[in-house]
Order: C-alpha cells, then structure tokens, then sequence
C-alpha cells in the first residue's frame, strides 16, 4: 500500500499567496465593478528593458538555424553568464568567484528549497521569524526539526546569534522579505564568525541586493571575511531584472565550503545533473545582459521607479504616525496595523479595494504587522495611498 509523506499535513492548508490570491479573485468576482490595486504579492510590473528582450529574441531566431541551435546545455550553467555574474561581483562588491562556484537556475526559490537536499533531516534548522514561508514549509515537509529566532520591533526584525542558540543551518534574508530591514557589516560578521565558530552553515537569500542603496550596507555575503567558508548565497533576476515570468536565478557555493571531507560544491554539482536540466538558453542570453554595465543601468532605473513608490507609501505612514520599517533599501513596507493582520487584509481590500499580505503569513512574529510591495505603477500607488490615509485617519 503506498505511504504518503505525513510531514505534508502538518503544513497550512495553503501556501501564504495562495491564499491571498484566492480571496482576491472571489472579491473581484463578486464586485466586478471595484477593481483591486494590488501590493500584495512581489510580482514586477515594468516590461523587460528593451536590451534583454532583443538578447532574448535574438537568441529564439538563432535557435531556428543550424548554426544557432543549442540543444541540452551545461546543467551548471552557461560559461559565458556564469563569467558575467562573475565579472558583476568583481565589479560590485569587490568579490572574486570562480566560474565553477556559480551555478544558474531558474530562480532562488527554487534552489533555496532544494539545497537543503545535500544535508541529512537529522539537522536542526535555524529559522528567522517572520520570514520567506518557503524557508520554513520547505523543511517542514521532510520533517525536521526547527529553531526561531525571533525577529521583533527591538531588534530591527533583525534577528542575531546568542549563546546557546543551536542549529546546524540558518537562513538569513538581506534585504528581508518581508521586513525590508537589512543586516550591517558588522552584524553580518557576527553571523559569520558564529557560524564558523559553531559549525554551522548560513543559507544566503540576497535576491533583493539590487534595493540597497546605502553602499556602507553589503550586497552578498561573501564581502565578509570568513562567509566563504560557511555560506552558500541565492540570488535571482525576478525583481533586479524583472523575470519573474521568464526565470532566472543563479546559486554560489564556496569552493572552500567542505564539510567532513565533502565538498558540498561538487555535491550540489551532482545534485544539479541528476534533477535539473540546466536553465533554457535562450533566458541565459537575456539574462547576460543583465550583467553588463550597460544592462545593470538600465535595471536600475526600473528598480528606481519602484523605490519610488516605496517613498510614496513611507510618506503615507509618516502622516499617520505609523511606525514601519523597510521601503529605503527594500522594496517592502513592513508597518503596525494595530489588529488581526488577516482582518486588517479583509479591511483594506473590502472598504478601499487594496491588497497587501497578512504579517502572520510569515510567522508568528508578523501577527500585528502588513506587507505592502512597491511592485506598482506610481498610479496606482499614489490612489492606494490616498484611499488608504482615508480610511485609516478615521
């Protein structure tokens, strides 16, 4: 008789999103006439920039000649992304990677869920709260043991190290989903030199680097000393670039990252060749790119418009006096909603037609709390806001 993977039962009903979405559509069904803003879920709404789209269409017509068809592809990547992504954190961040150290995917929330496959379930999994849902359902459904540490209004929702703390892995989220808050040198070197001393491993999600704009703030991990032998970093082109419906994203794993002997780069190398076939081509000659200084300035603007709206709906809470966090180097408002954070999604989205993401969804200590995203036009930011001041200055 088959046997199902109990450890799926013990999680919600719905993935966050999921959830959110559904009771968008039946709203939207039922009031046809209010359409719905949405700064809910971080889906972008600028096209592509026009430079990756024409890499993009180049490489689709190259693929109905002989010369330019590629079939199956390098499972680790294309060389010449591989050597782009390089040549950007050279250029950024003053970091050195080895094209054998970068490996593409189609995009972070991916690999962060499978990289925990190269580590027994035995290993206790240190969680920050709240936090990205993927990190914590992910590991629920193999059944392992998990750790918070609380992230909180006192702290910065920046969560840190204490004597005690056991774990084998972390995750840390810099820009934070869904806070917008971001750790600083010297307490990221904390984390390292924590994990170092501990044996432990930090799993890197910076798919938000692009947001930060204070350059005394680190982009990646690896401008620490010490990170690149403790931890592995996920990125993604879904908001720098915007693919969220295109797919890119790319993993770095330390060479010198080795654990009882074992090189967890060569056996996420194995890993990769046995589960994944490698990104599409022709996505990797957009996301090429991406890369170059040219491209990168391009994004940028695109990242600019967002981080507008962000300072839109900053000014917003400034007036009302509501204490939130993120929106400078993120593109996350994270506010006190003074209730219930589901009923205050049922409030705003019946009474002015706006949708945000429930602070609870990301764990328990987002009970009080709400997300609102900057992924909008400045036009429906600016009228969201102004319904939003209505409701709330009552």
């Amino acid at each position: 008789m088959v046997k199902l993977n109990d450890n799926f039962f013990k999680l919600k009903e719905s993935y966050l999103f999921s959830t959110t979405a559904r009771k968008i559509r039946e709203y939207s069904a039922a009031f046809p006439d209010k359409p719905v803003i949405r700064m809910g879920i971080g889906d972008v709404t600028i096209p592509l920039i026009p430079e990756v789209a024409d890499a993009i269409a180049e490489a689709g017509k190259g693929m109905a000649t002989k010369e330019g068809f590629h079939g199956y592809g390098d499972e680790q990547g294309a060389a010449f992304l591989q050597d782009a992504i390089a040549a950007y954190y050279l250029r950024k961040d003053g970091v050195a990677l080895k094209r054998q150290e970068i490996f593409i995917s189609d995009g972070a929330k991916s690999d962060v869920a499978n990289f925990t496959d190269l580590f027994s379930d035995d290993n206790v999994i240190v969680i920050p709260d709240p936090v990205y849902p993927v990190y914590l359902d992910s590991n629920m459904m193999l059944g392992r043991k998990i750790v918070f540490i609380d992230g909180n209004r006192e702290n910065g929702f920046l969560p840190m190290p204490y004597e005690g703390l056991e774990g084998d892995i972390v995750y840390l989220c810099s820009p934070n989903n869904p806070t917008g808050a971001v750790y600083n040198r010297e307490q990221l070197k904390t984390w390292v030199d924590f994990a170092n001393k501990n044996g432990m491993i930090i799993l890197f999600d910076a798919a938000y680097e692009c947001f930060i704009g204070d350059e005394t703030l680190p982009h990646s991990i690896f401008e620490i000393e010490g990170a690149r032998k403790c931890a592995v970093e996920f990125c993604s082109l879904s908001k720098t670039a915007g693919f969220t419906g295109t797919r890119c994203g790319y993993t770095i794993v330390p060479e010198e990252l080795v654990i009882d002997g074992h090189s967890l780069n060569k056996m996420w190398l194995r890993r990769q060749t046995t589960k994944y076939n490698g990104t599409s081509y022709v996505v990797q000659k957009g996301a090429e790119v991406v890369f170059t200084e040219k491209g990168m300035a391009e994004c940028m603007k695109n990242i600019a418009y967002y981080k507008e709206n962000a300072k839109i709906m900053a000014k917003t809470l400034d007036e009302l006096g509501i204490w939130y966090s993120g929106g400078v180097n993120s593109p996350y408002i994270w506010f006190e909603c003074g209730m219930d954070s589901w009923q205050f999604f049922d409030m705003l989205l019946n009474e002015i037609q706006v949708a945000g993401t429930p602070g609870s969804g990301f764990g328990k200590c987002g009970e009080g709390y709400f997300r609102l995203t900057a992924f909008n036009t400045h036009e429906n930011t600016l009228e969201a806001m102004k319904r939003f001041k209505k409701l709330l200055a009552k």
